[in-house]
């Protein structure tokens, strides 16, 4: 025996993938506290809007977090990140007032905006282009899993302790995977559990046009994507279909609170349901690229169609408010989920297909920030109008804008001369 494992790109995947688990259980566990946060500090709607503003402020600082990543590499970059946005996680529990409970949340929104630049920076390094899909696919499934582990795990923290003790295991959790991350991860060209057949086949699968050196300044990698139309192609997607995720991620246990009138234990039963839906349309969504593909569509128009089929499936989620039945919509809200990711990993993945391996994580940033700019203001409009016309225009709203983000992804996006057209027998050893 060598000492090399074959089928290193997936465990350093599904590595990623528990990375962004743990991030999103973190950053989750506020909404499903909210209920009883609230009341024990006295917070109001509007406070707790704040709150969840000062998060997405700081998590708009997505571009320089992957600049950070591009330049220091994934191994340093993912440790501090995961250390900061655990700790300041712990610390939530000893948060006394709003204020400070808003400063917390946006030292983790800071941190906690490595989750995607991180993923498509390690897609693209660890595989070849017609593997991305499933690869992004796995990784974002994290995202989903730790907000459906959520509702449970909190709910059960409180109940059985306090709110306050849910913020410490959650944020310790995250401190144990970052110190497995740094024991373990390494690039490819440095990681010496990388078989030579696995490292070639990685090597002759992925674009030379998209090859390049470490990342220039900030403003000079800043500059040069802003200039580019597909840039502007994918991050206005995200512009307009992340309010969907930070509805069910920040607003669900709320609006399962004052619109349906569910209590605790009824949140921790169904309030997880959505991202397991999730958790399928992260699967999803690869399908339907690969099925598009294999009937003569390019790398980028098959994106674009999968992307174009959640826009479709969103269409349903504007009767999550007007139904009587509280059951259908719970059915409606996992309908988005699944749609969401449907939708999502497909326009998020497109960022490996489109820019230098020395930048995607920056680019992943920065159209990351563009879906966190329209997350926050979708989340300030519910906190603030909320009680006077109720959550049903919202849903109505989310169903809206991924229509019109499909139409900007078909209409801005150029294809690249070399993009990959119909994809060579897939490989999962």
């Amino acid at each position: 025996m060598d000492g090399k494992i074959f089928g290193l790109r997936w465990i350093t995947i599904t590595l990623i993938m528990l990375g962004a688990l743990i991030n999103y259980l973190t950053r989750s566990s506020l909404a499903v506290a909210a209920p009883t946060l609230l009341g024990d500090l006295h917070i109001g709607d509007k406070e707790y809007s704040y709150v969840l503003l000062a998060f997405q402020l700081a998590i708009i600082l997505q571009p320089i977090v992957g600049w950070i990543l591009d330049r220091v590499g994934l191994r340093i970059g993912m440790t501090v990140m995961a250390v900061v946005w655990s700790a300041a996680c712990m610390l939530n529990g000893i948060a006394h007032s709003w204020q400070m409970l808003a400063s917390l949340r946006g030292v983790m929104g800071f941190a906690e905006g490595s989750a995607n630049p991180a993923g498509i920076k390690a897609v693209a390094l660890w595989f070849p282009a017609r593997e991305r899909g499933f690869a992004a696919g796995l990784y974002n499934i994290g995202a989903s899993v730790g907000s459906l582990l959520a509702p449970p795990l909190v709910a059960a923290a409180i109940i059985f302790y306090d709110w306050q003790f849910a913020f410490v295991v959650t944020g310790a959790i995250g401190l144990v995977w970052a110190l497995i991350w740094f024991l373990f991860y390494r690039a490819p060209d440095q990681q010496k559990l990388l078989s030579e057949q696995e490292r070639d086949y990685i090597a002759a699968g992925q674009e030379t046009a998209l090859e390049g050196e470490k990342a220039p300044s900030f403003f000079a990698t800043f500059r040069g994507v802003l200039g580019q139309r597909n840039f502007w192609g994918i991050a206005l997607p995200r512009f307009l279909a992340d309010p969907t995720w930070g509805t069910l991620t920040f607003w669900l246990p709320l609006y399962l609170t004052e619109a349906r009138h569910f209590d605790l234990k009824q949140i921790a039963i169904f309030a997880w349901m959505p991202f397991l839906a999730a958790d399928l349309g992260c699967l999803f969504g690869p399908l339907v690229v690969a099925f598009l593909q294999k009937r003569g569509l390019g790398l980028i128009n098959a994106r674009r169609g999968a992307f174009t089929l959640g826009a479709i499936m969103m269409l349903g989620v504007a009767f999550a408010g007007l139904v009587d039945d509280p059951y259908v919509a719970i059915a409606l809200i996992c309908l988005a989920g699944f749609a969401h990711q449907t939708l999502s990993v497909t326009v998020i993945t497109m960022a490996s297909d489109l820019f230098k391996r020395s930048e995607v994580a920056t680019v992943a940033g920065m159209a990351g920030a563009c879906g966190n700019v329209g997350l926050m203001i979708f989340s300030t409009l519910i906190g603030q109008t909320v009680h006077q016309i109720g959550y049903a225009p919202f849903f109505v709203a989310l169903s809206a804008l991924d229509i019109v983000g499909a139409v900007v992804l078909w209409s801005v996006v150029r294809t690249p001369p070399n993009s990959p057209s119909v994809p060579a027998e897939k490989s999962f050893s």
